[in-house]
Parts: structure tokens; sequence; C-alpha cells
């Protein structure tokens, strides 16, 4: 393991190799019938992968079980043999949630390193910013964000692990409709995630019956957003929505009830994650949001394929790091084996190859659900995935 750390404007990189000695796998003793001398044959070169993560800043809660998941999956991936007897050497880069930093990490993680794929980024505006040198490079990317954008701003290299928004927000609309909600107030985060998902709201709310009286935004980092949470108070909202994946969720959520606010807060599946209970308290009582099934594996159906994979991830994950994973790490499990399926159907170990076999994906039990991709779909995800979840008792709930 070697690690690598820039300061002074430059982007702080973490480097983290995976690779288990190739001689276990190639075997040391001359094969039998070879009377040449020449013993072994010499081991193959390892598949070099590389990973932008949000590991510092907003979205530090999201990439940390991420790189976890990486770690230990490229871990088993090559205790078992790795893929076509070649190892997975893994480089994990850190972008401090920062679409520039992201960008210089993945030309890091191609042009020194040499990548044939890249995953990540965490957020949406995180991987749009690495989508130029991606195409530059022709190197197939594997987004754990969620922003309708990553996919429908269609890229034939590029490919999505997360339920975009265009998934969510209609799922989320049906079941404010079926609560009899009519108005909502919106609350985002200025990033691409947040600002994806209000332009998705907004052009699909009236199909539901539901209007907007009130859209506010705040930057990561904020601390405070009793301002804009005042706004919304006197709009007459029937419900808040707010769309985030950062640290800024649980401050939205403790802003409203110190202001006194009742209407429920409805949230987004980038608050799927303990960090938002904990931060939150109290205030996270009663919060709703639409997610994947990991969080509650029974939805997958006992003793369904889905089940038995997520189980499986859940049990190795909840083993080595203390704790249940959260969706952002089903994404990076779904990531990493969508990409070594893929490398175990190729001939030669190609980007452009890779690409292609990554395309022809088609009924992979994931974590987050069954991909099936195409020429004209890298998300590949149904709103059959998805359940609607709620905070009670400092836990998360099936809604029925």
């Amino acid at each position: 393991m070697a690690t690598t750390k820039r300061t002074g404007g430059r982007i702080l990189g973490t480097i983290i190799l995976v690779l288990v000695a190739a001689l276990s796998i190639a075997g040391c003793a001359t094969p039998a019938g070879d009377t040449s001398g020449g013993g072994a044959a010499p081991p193959k070169e390892p598949v070099k992968i590389g990973a932008v993560l949000s590991l510092t800043g907003s979205y530090a809660g999201l990439g940390a079980p991420e790189k976890n998941t990486l770690l230990m999956e490229v871990a088993a991936i090559n205790a078992a043999g790795g893929v076509n007897g070649r190892q997975i050497e893994l480089f994990i880069e850190d972008d401090a949630t920062d679409p520039a930093k992201a960008q210089a990490a993945a030309v890091k993680l191609i042009e020194q390193y040499g990548v044939v794929a890249l995953i990540g980024a965490t957020g949406t505006g995180q991987t749009m910013g690495m989508r130029g040198d991606v195409d530059r490079a022709g190197v197939p990317q594997v987004s754990v964000a969620g922003g309708t954008v990553i996919t429908a701003q269609f890229d034939p290299l590029v490919f999505q692990t997360p339920w975009s928004n265009s998934l969510v927000v209609p799922f989320t609309l049906e079941r404010l409709k079926k609560d009899g909600v009519a108005k909502i107030a919106l609350i985002a985060d200025s990033g691409g995630f947040g600002k994806d998902g209000i332009d998705v709201i907004k052009k699909l709310a009236p199909d539901y019956g539901i209007t907007v009286s009130s859209e506010q935004l705040f930057n990561a980092g904020d601390t405070d957003m009793t301002s804009q949470l005042t706004k919304i108070k006197g709009s007459g909202a029937q419900a808040v929505v707010m769309w985030t994946a950062g640290k800024e969720a649980a401050i939205v959520a403790s802003n409203m009830k110190q202001l006194g606010m009742t209407v429920p807060l409805v949230g987004s599946h980038g608050n799927a994650r303990r960090e938002f209970i904990t931060g939150a308290g109290p205030a996270a009582e009663g919060f709703t949001f639409a997610a994947g099934k990991v969080l509650s594996p029974d939805q997958y159906g006992t003793g369904s394929p889905e089940y038995k994979v997520a189980t499986d991830f859940i049990d190795r994950y909840t083993k080595q790091y203390g704790s249940a994973p959260d969706t952002f790490a089903g994404h990076a499990y779904d990531a990493i084996h969508i990409i070594a399926n893929a490398l175990g159907t190729v001939d030669e170990v190609t980007p452009s190859k890779l690409r292609d076999a990554i395309e022809q994906t088609k009924g992979f039990v994931g974590v987050g659900g069954t991909f099936t991709f195409s020429p004209t779909d890298h998300n590949g995800m149904k709103a059959t995935d998805l359940v609607t979840y709620e905070v009670t008792g400092g836990e998360w709930t099936v809604l029925k």
C-alpha cells in the first residue's frame, strides 16, 4: 500500500493499491509435459482500475463507505484468483467534493497510472467534471452518483449505478400525490445533484397535480438554513422536499424543528445514510425518502437472487467494518462488479473492448437492483428497485 498527499492548491490524493501475489495463481511448478525447462508461465499483468471518490468535503459521508466497499470487493476478487487470472490493481483519488479536483484526479489516474476504467465520482457535479477527459482518453466511466444528467446527456463511455433522479423523482411525486399533497416547497444544494433534482421535480410536478410554492438553494458547507426555511414556512407548502446528498441535510431538518415547522420533510435517495439520522437527531423523526432495498433486504424477497447478493454483502461489510453498509456502499459494489464481470468476457483488456462489454451487461443482479444496459440506456435500473422509508425511533422503516 502506498499513500501520497498533495497540498498547497493541488489535489489531495490517496492512492491505494490492492494486489495479491500472482505467483499463488500462476503456480511455481513446471507443467506436465513441458520439457523446455522454462518453468511456469509468467504471471499476467494486473488490470488497473481507478476510482474518484469524495473522501473529504460535503460528500465525505458518501465517499467513505464507497471506498470501504471497493477495497473489500477488490481484495475478495483477487483472493479468488482475479479475473481470468489477472489481479485487479485499484487506485483511489479524493476529489474533496470539488468538480475541478475530480477532473484533476481523472487526469492523474488516466495519464499517470494508465487505468482502463474509472469508477466515480461520488457526486453528480464531480462526475460531470470528469467527462471531457474521459472522452479524450476513451476510458469507460461508471459513476456512483444519482443525477439524471449523467446518463440523460448520453455519452457512450459513461454508465451509472444509482437510480437516477429521473426514476426517484416520479416515485417520490407519486407518493406525495397518494398522501394528498398538492403544494410543495423545494430546498436543495446548489451543486449538480441538487440542481438536477429541482429541474426534474419542476418539470414533472404538474403531471401529478402538484405545484411548487417556493424554491430555495444552499451551498455546500452552509451551517444555517433558517433564512431559506422562513421563506418556505410562509409559502403555504404542505410538504418540504429536500434534494441533496451532503451533510447539510441534517441542518435543514434541525432548522425546521427550531422554527416549529410541522409539515413533512421529504428527501431524496441521497439521504439514505446514517450520517443524516445521527446528525439530525430527534429532528430526523418522520423524515421520508425513496431508496433501494439494501436498507431492508427482506424487501428483495427472502430467498431471491437479489436477497442472497445483498445479504452476503451486508454480512461481509458489517463483519469487516463494524456497521451495516448504506446505499452508497451498494453503488460502489455494483460498479466494481459490473466492471469485473465485463472484464471476464473480453479476450484483450483495452478501454474500448471493456466499454463494449460493460454495455452488454444484462440481468446483472447487484445490491441496488438488477442492471440491464443497452446502447441507449446506461443506467439500466427500474422504479421497482425502490421503496419508501421513514425514520422512526432512529431507524429506517419501510412505508407501504
